[in-house]
């Protein structure tokens, strides 16, 4: 009996009645049929019309910190699973290890964005994005841009070798902006892509509509997407053009393609140097990780001139120790096969390709491996075994061009710095590019000749090895993707990926109309200095624009001098007048800048217990105008932005804080962070 791989839409599981041209997904170590799949009768139009209807609707009434919240719980109930998801990736030929970068890393992604989304989004659906501008002299037009979530919903094409990590890392950022996705995973794989939307959909976190999985072909979905939505690719360059092509005016597309990343091994990394074995074991995971099958690996190995023959000779010495060959699930196996025999026959063509146009075998052959089965029998499975070619001429185009998406490498060799980097660009722009190196001036010259044909370049010393995440592993806090022929996209790098999903748009009016637009207080706006102290204000109670204008202090010559003695800041500005009279910027002796902030906290703050909890920090600080002895100051501090923590008893707010003098200037200007409860009940007053 025929079993087809459901498809997750309109907020039910869809499985195809039947058909006979249905893709058959094997086994990648024992051939065996796992599933078919199709979308043969699925209505896409129905699906992109329920992401845009309900999907909004319900990801619209949570805000940055709640999605972050449903970000985490998800990461929570997939990692309570991940061992069926570990199993399940085995049939694709994922080792454990493998999967470590694929399931564990989607989990972490979740985690990373919910904890960055929970620290640096504001609470609720607008992100500011950069400084006040200031359009009148009088302060009463202002302008600022914002960031609001599109319109549209995130479509997302992904590549067979990270079902999950490559889903999840466009997924959470799409969520965190308020866009719903719908998932179309690569048919090898796509029975993992099936088995972790299913379970995120029995867990019950997910807003309606949020999140849509198609288990098979998407005919027609580009005429159905229009302004506002967007679609995140990963696969080959040449699907990624025809991708583009089909795209209407106004889609945002982003594509991450194949890329031919290099590592660079420095002229002072000399074997039985720590950089050299570190070189030396990043080449062997980038080899045998995924069976080579990451977008990521190394597929030049550049190194100094004469050094060809150490790397491939330690390099085949760590395949002796370490790599063994087979079926994740047999004993002892650290290299699983390929996804499937189509794919083994593809590298095998593109190996041949590199050896026509000059490459020899260093490490390895294009050869079927002496796999590792669960029973002991031979099997057909889509085994390879690692390969290293070595290339005469650095400039052949094969080695720049062809990429065997599997366990092959080739290597080649540089005269000097300049020519390495120069090797790098020949291959039209990379995901990633690795430098093993502990010369200082080796990396910056290598960082200045090709860090923009990079989306990322990783320096790996003997300072680093052991703690460095890899050549190969991006991570969720650091950008993803490259230019040319990497795709010219960028994925992850923290909130900046979710803001991909966003449109920043340049708002203008008054102080009132900015404030009540942003959730923030804009200077010139309202405040309210009347009734209790907002000190005594728990979150729930205080809002924006409460405020505290203080009294005045006189500053003395005998507080500067006490102040310089007591803190050690016997600088000449506070001590000597002769001399801070010559200084340009003062007019003789002045008060200590902070002096100043230390007595302006006396004077806005109400000492007694209450919500306030603690003082969290200070930001932005700019002194603006010195204060002389006999000086007045006072300070108004004004509720600028009120952030509930949602997993905890208090909040955040932001107090924008101002110094002036007795003529009514700038002397200081500030945030000041608090935590306050967001709830408080006052102590009874003893009877």
């Amino acid at each position: 009996m025929m079993t087809f791989l459901p498809s997750y839409v309109n907020g039910a599981w869809w499985t195809p009645e039947g058909d006979p041209d249905a893709a058959i997904v094997r086994d990648a170590s024992t051939g065996d049929e796992i599933v078919r799949v199709s979308t043969r009768g699925l209505d896409l139009a129905r699906a992109v019309e329920y992401a845009r209807k309900a999907g909004r609707k319900s990801i619209g009434s949570h805000t940055f910190p709640q999605r972050a919240m449903v970000l985490k719980n998800l990461a929570i109930a997939l990692n309570d699973r991940r061992e069926e998801l570990y199993a399940l990736s085995e049939r694709s030929g994922s080792t454990r290890r493998d999967s470590l970068s694929d399931v564990d890393g989607g989990i972490g992604v979740l985690f990373t964005f919910s904890s960055k989304a929970r620290r640096e989004l504001p609470a609720g659906n607008v992100v500011l994005d950069g400084p006040i501008e200031p359009l009148s002299k009088d302060g009463s037009f202002l302008g600022r841009h914002v960031y609001t979530r599109l319109p549209g919903v995130a479509v997302q094409i992904n590549a067979f070798n990270f079902p999950m990590w490559g889903a999840l890392e466009k997924f959470a950022p799409a969520f965190l902006a308020g866009l719903p996705t719908i998932v179309k995973p690569a048919t090898p794989t796509s029975y993992v892509a099936e088995a972790w939307v299913r379970i995120a959909v029995e867990s019950g976190l997910l807003p309606e509509g949020s999140l849509q999985l198609v288990s098979g072909g998407v005919p027609g979905l580009f005429d159905l997407l229009d302004v506002g939505d967007t679609v995140g690719f990963t696969g080959s360059a040449s699907t990624a053009e025809r991708l583009r092509a089909q795209s209407r005016s106004g889609v945002r597309f982003t594509s991450e393609t194949d890329s031919i990343n290099a590592s660079i091994l420095g002229p002072d990394a000399v074997r039985g140097t720590p950089e050299f074995d570190a070189y030396v074991k990043q080449l062997l995971v980038e080899l045998t990780t995924k069976a080579g099958q990451k977008c990521t690996a190394i597929r030049r190995a550049i190194v100094p001139a004469g050094m060809t023959d150490a790397v491939a000779e330690a390099l085949r010495q760590k395949i002796a120790e370490r790599v063994v060959v087979g079926d994740p699930r047999a004993e002892g196996v650290t290299m699983g096969p390929v996804v499937s025999l189509a794919q083994r026959e593809e590298v095998r063509r593109q190996v041949a390709a590199l050896t026509d146009a000059g490459g020899r075998f260093v490490v390895g052959s294009a050869e079927a491996p002496d796999a590792r089965t669960v029973d002991g029998s031979p099997t057909d499975g889509a085994f390879l075994q690692p390969m290293l070619l070595a290339f005469a001429d650095a400039a052949t185009p094969a080695v720049n061009d062809i990429e065997a998406f599997g366990p092959v490498a080739s290597i080649v060799e540089y005269t000097d710095v300049a020519e390495a980097a120069e090797i790098v660009g020949r291959g039209g722009g990379s995901l990633v590019t690795s430098v093993a190196t502990h010369d200082l001036d080796v990396a910056t010259e290598l960082l200045t000749r090709m860090g923009a044909m990079n989306g990322r370049v990783l320096f790996l010393d003997r300072d680093d090895a052991r703690t460095s995440t890899g050549h190969g592993a991006p991570v969720p806090h650091l950008v993803h993707g490259g230019p040319g022929r990497a795709g010219g996209g960028e994925e992850l790098g923290g909130i900046r990926s979710v803001l991909h999903y966003m449109q920043r748009t340049a708002i203008q009016g008054s102080p009132r109309m900015l404030t009540a637009l942003t959730g923030v207080w804009h200077p010139g706006a309202d405040t309210d200095t009347g009734g209790i102290h907002p000190f005594r204000k728990a979150l729930s109670e205080l809002r924006i624009g409460d405020a505290v204008d203080s009294a005045e202090r006189e500053v003395t010559l005998d507080d500067i001098e006490v102040f310089a003695t007591f803190t050690g800041d016997t600088f000449y500005a506070h001590m000597d007048e002769a001399s801070a009279a010559a200084n340009p910027f003062f007019p003789g002796r002045v008060a200590h800048g902070y002096l100043l902030v230390s007595w302006a906290a006396g004077l806005f703050v109400d000492p007694a217990p209450g919500p306030v909890l603690a003082n969290s920090g200070l930001e932005n600080l700019r002194f603006v105008t010195p204060v002389s002895p006999g000086d007045r100051i006072r300070v108004a501090l004004t509720a600028k932005q009120i952030t509930p923590r949602e997993t905890d008893e208090y909040g955040e707010v932001r107090w924008d804080a101002v110094i002036r003098n007795q003529d009514d200037e700038i002397v200081a200007q500030y945030d000041v962070l608090t935590l306050v409860a967001k709830t408080w009940q006052p102590a009874p007053v003893p009877a």
